[in-house]
């Protein structure tokens, strides 16, 4: 099987795990800070950006995937509901903002102006696949309004 599983210890490495996140879907009840870990996980469906570039037959698919960042002294979310574990967000983008070198905070982006901010001791973060793979119709589109 084609899993991937990806480590990111630099902002390099973020841009490269940011890119194959890109347009996850997260249910916010799959979304955890877990404080005396100090880790902050997230369990998405993943759009497989790298078979819908390779393939080119329009066949799309999504996977599970896992996403943690180790070394969080903090997370801040904001514009996300957190009360309600059902609702489904979108993520757009993973960034990291230095601070004191190699300490910083990782911006994670939604859909709709949604964002969680991680207090990191450094950039220490895993994607991994978890296996299961499915089929989906619809291959996330990036066009903006009037760009028709």
């Amino acid at each position: 099987m084609d899993q991937l599983k990806l480590t990111a210890l630099d902002t390099a490495d973020l841009d490269v795990i940011s890119a194959h996140m890109q347009d996850a879907v997260i249910r916010v009840g799959d979304i955890k800070f877990l404080p005396a870990e100090q880790r902050f996980a997230i369990v998405a469906n993943r759009f497989d950006w790298e078979h819908a570039e390779s393939t080119g037959n329009g066949q799309y698919r999504r996977r599970r995937t896992g996403l943690h960042f180790n070394k969080v002294r903090g997370a801040q979310a904001q514009n996300i509901r957190q009360d309600d574990g059902e609702r489904v967000i979108s993520l757009l983008s993973v960034a990291f903002e230095g601070a004191d070198d190699p300490s910083g905070a990782v911006t994670l982006t939604f859909s709709g102006g949604g964002s969680i901010k991680l207090d990191v001791e450094c950039i220490e973060a895993q994607m991994s696949d978890l296996g299961p793979v499915w089929q989906t119709e619809n291959r996330p589109d990036h066009a903006e309004a009037g760009d028709a």
